[in-house]
């Protein structure tokens, strides 16, 4: 049947309206972010957290239920329009079942573990003479063997500040001068301390630690001037024990799988909290994207998201993930972006880049300062998800809004919860983070190529100095680990 010319027109201009509905656009994938759904991402992992202990860490129900909430998603709902593998490595967990600090005068001192923290003799801990240490600001107090000369520590408790440097150097010097154990008073007033990670690979290298507010340290530290005993007693009661966990890897099925665009940010918290802002935030930007992207067709380069496990224990699903990449797969790669932290309640709105991030933080600026949100730019530390792509030379950038106080007086702690989490900030970190997906799902002008190392892996001695490297990448990850993005420069 011949049909009439105006119903013809009305059917041509309908399926191509169709089409055009269908592709992708930065417009589009952004509008498609709301508020309203982000929200609903943190609730569920807050009600996680609550309804397991109380947190989302590695090791613990709250993060196996955290996984299988993203792969209900990913797997279940989205299945047609991802792929989704779910990547197990093992990794020794660690918790503190019971830590106390017991004063001069038998008064309970306010403390907290790190992780890795080797168990004192059980039941009674240590019961210990304090000898004080030099407080060095600038280089950071007990950091350097030469700060340690001239102090005595043999069977007593070292009393030693925080600050500039990895809290595992700190012990492994006061365990050279015979302490057995370390009271560490923290760097700033009061107790919202977060909580450092030793790095399991410092197991049988460290001694026991507490962590003590500043007032109460300073306070033992002019006892100890004017010629006074201060006997106090460290008792650590932990487990340690290797488990397995896992990263979540998703991937359009549509787009070239030699050119991947690539999105990352953590799934576990720490232990003390449910990790809303660090990293519930990231996650559920992530989520909302791939949420959005199912609707659209047309964009030629596969798009691949990233839900990283054990990120807190010093970024170990990463790493394992990033250090296992053929050269093949690491050339596949043509952008990572990462994202850790980005809805905190005073929201420092960076940017971390370096000279082979090419277009990727004019994209994200361009979006935040046209919503009255300035960024600042800054270089990659040691501290989150990007440091296995940087060291493998691929074109990275990484967002955050800042960790600790001011921007986030809850980093690390219980109180990380819905109540810490800007909206705004986080709404438009989310859109931002839409849009420039978007750009480089269609094109790559402005992506620099991937810095390749000079390493030939064919040869024994490339494999062992590869492994070398990576091993070297992971330690330092561990000891300075922190989603404020502080610590060492990185060197690629």
């Amino acid at each position: 049947m011949k049909l009439p010319r105006v119903t013809l027109t009305t059917l041509l201009l309908s399926s191509t309206a169709v089409a055009t509905d269908n592709i992708l656009t930065e417009d589009r994938l952004a509008a498609d972010i709301t508020t309203q759904e982000l929200q609903n991402v943190l609730w569920n992992l807050n009600k996680i957290a609550r309804d397991n202990g109380g947190n989302r860490a590695f090791g613990e129900p709250g993060f196996k239920a955290s996984l299988d909430f993203v792969l209900e998603r990913a797997q279940k709902r989205f299945g047609d329009y991802f792929d989704t593998t779910v990547q197990p490595f093992t990794h020794i967990y660690d918790k503190t079942l019971q830590i106390n600090v017991t004063g001069p005068a038998g008064e309970d001192v306010f403390v907290i573990s790190p992780m890795y923290n080797p168990a004192t003799p059980l039941p009674g801990g240590i019961k210990a003479g304090l000898v004080d240490t030099p407080v060095d600001d600038a280089r950071g107090s007990g950091c350097f063997a030469d700060q340690w000369e001239g102090v005595d520590a043999t069977g007593k408790l070292a009393l030693v500040k925080r600050g500039a440097c990895a809290v595992a150097d700190k012990l492994k010097l006061a365990k050279a001068r015979g302490a057995l154990g370390v009271i560490l008073y923290h760097q700033a007033p009061g107790t919202g301390i977060s909580v450092p990670t030793l790095g399991a690979e410092t197991i049988g290298q460290t001694i026991p630690v507490g962590i003590i507010p500043l007032e109460v340290g300073e306070s033992w530290k002019a006892s100890l001037a004017s010629g006074e005993d201060v006997v106090v007693t460290l008792l650590v009661d932990s487990v340690t024990e290797t488990l397995k966990t896992w990263n979540i890897i998703a991937e359009t099925k549509q787009g070239d799988p030699n050119k991947v665009i690539m999105l990352g940010a953590h799934l576990d918290s720490v232990q003390k909290g449910a990790g809303i802002n660090d990293d519930g935030s990231g996650v559920a930007a992530l989520m909302e994207i791939m949420t959005a992207l199912r609707m659209y067709d047309g964009f030629p380069h596969k798009i691949r998201f990233a839900y990283w496990g054990a990120e807190e224990s010093g970024l170990v699903g990463s790493l394992y993930y990033t250090s296992h990449l053929s050269e093949v797969e690491a050339d596949s790669i043509k952008y990572y972006f990462n994202y850790d932290m980005i809805g905190s309640p005073q929201p420092d709105n960076s940017i971390a880049s370096n000279d082979n991030s090419g277009i990727g933080p004019e994209l994200y600026e361009e979006y935040m300062v046209a919503q009255g949100m300035p960024v600042r730019h800054g270089g990659f530390g040691t501290g989150s998800d990007y440091v296995g792509f940087v060291n493998l030379g691929i074109p990275t950038i990484a967002l955050h809004t800042g960790a600790g106080a001011p921007w986030d007086a809850c980093y690390h702690l219980a109180c990380d919860d819905l109540d810490n989490i800007n909206w705004e900030a986080l709404t438009a970190h989310a859109k931002a983070a839409a849009r420039s997906l978007a750009r480089m799902a269609h094109s790559l002008e402005g992506v620099p190529p991937r810095q390749k190392t000079s390493i030939n892996l064919r040869t024994r001695r490339g494999m062992v100095e590869n492994f070398a490297r990576w091993a070297a990448v992971a330690e330092e990850a561990s000891h300075e680990h922190s989603c404020s993005h502080k610590g060492k420069k990185l060197r690629v």
